[in-house]
């Protein structure tokens, strides 16, 4: 602010009719982004509750098979 006065360069232009209306991109982002992190957040609690109702699924056969003594 020169003397009370705002910059030139300081000035935001309204939003025209031309522009897409009232649509915010950085919170469109935002909203994106706290989509799929409660997206990966629900997959991963469904991945979590399906290794604690049966853990041995998640390991290979060939794991806890007991091996050939010589």
């Amino acid at each position: 602010f020169a003397g009370g006065q705002p910059s030139h360069g300081a000035l935001i232009a309204p939003n025209t009719a031309g522009s897409l209306g009232s649509f915010d991109v950085d919170k469109g982002f935002a909203m994106a982004f706290v989509v799929l992190m409660c997206l990966f957040l629900l997959a991963m609690m469904v991945r979590c509750a399906k290794l604690i109702v049966d853990p041995y699924s998640a390991i290979p056969t060939s794991t806890w098979e007991e091996e050939q003594i010589n």
